[in-house]
């Protein structure tokens, strides 16, 4: 069995207030938020779902020609 990843959370660090990235709402980041860095189960479970329909893209560069990607193989 291995041991627990150590977090400075987890290391007796004191809790942070941070703003949820979701909704916007101050929020604590600490052990005492379980949905950290999010402030509830909603806000991270919406997040989640961008990730899973790919909502979130990384833009192209200026200029680059529209229907290639980089990553496209060309299969014999």
């Amino acid at each position: 069995m291995t041991a627990p990843v150590s977090t400075p959370a987890a290391a007796g660090a004191p809790e942070r207030d941070i703003v949820c990235p979701t909704c916007g709402q101050a929020c604590k980041y600490g052990p005492s938020n379980p949905s950290r860095p999010f402030c509830s189960p909603r806000c991270r479970n919406a997040d989640f779902g961008a990730w899973a329909t790919e909502s979130y893209r990384i833009a192209k560069p200026d200029g680059a020609p529209e229907g290639e990607d980089e990553g496209d193989v060309e299969l014999p």
